[in-house]
């Protein structure tokens, strides 16, 4: 049976449109998906998936389909200009790249990061927010904590936060109290690194917005956000910026040992 996939819109994004040209191009040439996959080296089902969208191709995939399709950079082009324009279903695209990431470096000023939160702070947030559904909300978010934990020791987490996320009594101060405890417990997980940036340590490039870097086989991929969502980053040397600026952060910030003691003296404010 022929292959049924559901139609991609080209003018959706720059993603959609650059599977859609590939399917294009393949039949254009009178190509099988097997066929297209030995030009790039990579399966059948990659080549489907990478025309269906659920994957992204990358620059040694592109080079190969121009030079035996003799487009000069054409496709290696369409892909840098998806990596760089604006990609609606970027939230999509981040919450798949988490859950195959090895190791997730997150730097956050104002929130604890999710996989870190308590449910009822979790819920805090999801109700000082605007989502149409607050029980689907929440529901999502509860299912990207578990997809982490689920995963145990496969996954490291690298967090670094600002003192400001202790200083914000989300919620009431019992949600505050189980919260910092529960951040504390987090901490002694052998694949949970959690640093405090002090007040003290005065400026630095982390007052910019949060940030992520998720380390995936054979390459990285960055989130930079924003107000209304934020932008999924996929070219090497922007990566390599965020990467650099999350050490930046890093520098500034207490040890792990110095970090507990820090959560301790907030928690003390709640006894």
């Amino acid at each position: 049976m022929p292959i049924v996939r559901d139609p991609l819109n080209p003018k959706l994004s720059m993603w959609h449109f650059l599977a859609f040209y590939l399917r294009f191009w393949r039949e254009k040439m009178d190509l099988s998906l097997t066929q297209c996959g030995e030009i790039m080296g990579v399966q059948r089902g990659t080549v489907s998936n990478f025309e269906a969208g659920r994957r992204r191709p990358q620059e040694d995939h592109m080079r190969a389909l121009d030079k035996h399709y003799g487009t000069g950079w054409l496709f290696q082009l369409l892909l840098w200009f998806a990596r760089m324009a604006h990609d609606p279903d970027w939230g999509r695209q981040l919450v798949k790249y988490e859950q195959e990431a090895h190791l997730i470096k997150t730097y956050h000023g104002q929130v604890i990061p999710l996989a870190l939160q308590t449910d009822e702070y979790t819920w805090s947030y999801v109700q000082a927010g605007t989502p149409k559904d607050f029980e689907a909300e929440m529901a999502e978010r509860v299912a990207r904590k578990k997809s982490f934990f689920d995963r145990g020791t496969d996954v490291e987490m690298w967090a670094t936060l600002d003192e400001s996320v202790l200083a914000r009594e989300v919620g009431d101060p019992t949600v505050m109290k189980a919260q910092l405890e529960h951040l504390l417990a987090m901490a002694d997980l052998p694949q949970v690194s959690l640093r405090i940036v002090p007040f003290k340590s005065g400026a630095h490039v982390g007052v910019d917005g949060p940030l992520q870097v998720l380390s995936l086989d054979g390459r990285d991929i960055a989130y930079s956000g924003a107000q209304n969502g934020g932008r999924l980053i996929e070219t090497p040397g922007e990566v390599r910026e965020l990467s650099v600026m999350f050490d930046r952060i890093g520098a500034k910030a207490l040890s792990e040992a110095g970090s507990r003691e820090i959560i301790k003296r907030y928690l003390e404010s709640f006894q």
